[in-house]
């Protein structure tokens, strides 16, 4: 289907949002440390602590949860599907806020509001109560919170994003590399209540308190420019540049949703979101019947962790170089490559190598996910973009874990969901290659 030929990307000032104070007139300060490498240390902080409403961090409470509440896991998983969805159709009004206010008004807000999540989810009694505490986990911190750490690396860098969101990244990585183990700590010797509780805790003190000390939101404000850059401020308030900074195109979410490289994309994130969470959120039953112990099978998300370190600065520098279509291509391929280990692992210690290919492909993603969209379409209205994106991706993850129950409850076996899931990264890997940036191309077809 072909659509109308797309208006010419908008190039309007940026969003309005609300303002640091400063004095309109005061030149640009001399910082001993420039404000971008804080911000881009308050973003790694705000991935690293979006850990609960992760399935790196949720699939720790999976069992003894089920022990506990007397629910099957078929019903357990429908409930993480259904509030995840819930929690991704707002994930679209959350960008627009962003936009609007900024991360240093929002992201506050969202982080104690996430607290008070993993406090309800500490006294669960009912499915219904699973059901709001799950929703409110997965829109808090799985969303939300990764949607504005990706806002505030776009504010920030322009020409060096990738680099940035690589470092960025590592908050990620950290956080799969932490959370697992600490949550099975907690809940072996405390119990899975006291955990949730713990984790509630942590984000509530450990996240507001950085950020309302010194979150940012643009360094235009400030006299800055993106990448390091020094301006001068206009008696009007404008940055008066000293640097010159490459000028972007921005698309709206209309304009953008009508070039096929924003659904070539969105399949990607969108596979990776399913297929990863339908592993990770069942992966001590999957790797169970491989022989691997409960231990065994968190402590090679530790693994992973490591070996996403890697290839999360990897990306970071790559993309920078490298059209972004090219390094998701090269993810997809470590995806497809990680299931075949799955299905044919020939003992159990060769789940340290599945982990291994999990990692290098997730810190991929975490690097490029995290900014390509604002290579695509711009910074003007990143926040609305990313919200779509985010969406799709916070659906499909609701999705992944539903058929991998479904399947083992009625086979007692994993395999025929696990062949299943190989056909989408062959063909969203294939997809990715021809989505053409909407600047270097005039196609609009979907």
């Amino acid at each position: 289907m072909t659509v109308t030929a797309v208006p010419s990307a908008v190039q309007t000032p940026l969003p309005a949002v609300s303002q640091d104070p400063y004095s309109p007139t005061q030149v640009a300060p001399q910082h001993r440390v420039h404000p971008a490498w804080i911000m881009l240390g308050l973003a790694a902080l705000t991935v690293f602590f979006s850990a609960p409403g992760q399935s790196y961090s949720v699939t720790a409470f999976v069992d003894p949860m089920l022990a506990d509440l007397k629910i099957s896991r078929t019903g357990y998983s429908m409930a993480y599907m259904v509030a995840t969805l819930i929690g991704g159709c707002l994930l679209p009004f959350v960008g627009r806020i962003v936009d609007r206010l900024g991360a240093r008004l929002v992201l506050p807000v969202i982080a104690l509001a996430l607290g008070m999540a993993c406090a309800w989810m500490s006294q669960l009694a009912t499915v219904v109560g699973l059901y709001v505490g799950f929703t409110l986990i997965r829109c808090l911190g799985q969303g939300s919170l990764t949607l504005i750490s990706n806002w505030i690396i776009g504010e920030w860098f322009q020409k060096y994003r990738g680099r940035a969101a690589g470092l960025c990244a590592l908050g990620g990585t950290a956080s799969v590399f932490v959370f697992p183990q600490l949550n099975g700590w907690l809940i072996e010797n405390y119990g899975w209540r006291q955990a949730w509780g713990v984790l509630g805790v942590a984000v509530s003190v450990c996240l507001v308190a950085p950020v309302v000390l010194f979150l940012r939101n643009r360094p235009e404000p400030l006299g800055l420019l993106p990448d390091w850059g020094v301006g001068t401020r206009a008696s009007d308030g404008e940055v008066a540049k000293t640097q010159a900074a490459p000028v972007e195109q921005s698309y709206t979410v209309r304009q953008a949703i009508r070039y096929s490289s924003f659904w070539k994309v969105a399949a990607v994130i969108a596979t990776v979101a399913f297929v990863g969470t339908g592993l990770t959120f069942h992966q001590v039953s999957i790797l169970a019947q491989h022989g691997v112990s409960s231990k065994t099978a968190l402590g090679a998300l530790g693994i992973q962790a490591g070996f996403a370190t890697c290839s999360t600065l990897a990306a970071g520098f790559m993309v920078d170089r490298v059209a972004p279509r090219f390094v998701l291509a090269a993810a997809m391929a470590l995806e497809a490559m990680a299931l075949l280990l799955l299905l044919f692992l020939p003992g159990p210690q060769w789940v340290y190598a599945y982990a291994a290919v999990m990692g290098l492909h997730g810190g991929i993603i975490r690097s490029v996910s995290s900014i390509v969209w604002i290579k695509y379409f711009g910074r003007g209205h990143q926040g609305a973009v990313q919200g779509i994106s985010m969406s799709l991706m916070v659906i499909a993850a609701a999705v992944g874990p539903v058929p991998v129950a479904m399947v083992y409850d009625s086979l007692q076996t994993y395999a025929p969901v696990l062949w299943a899931f190989l056909i989408l990264p062959v063909v969203t890997g294939t997809l990715v290659l021809s989505a053409i940036p909407p600047a270097e191309s005039s196609d609009s077809s979907v």
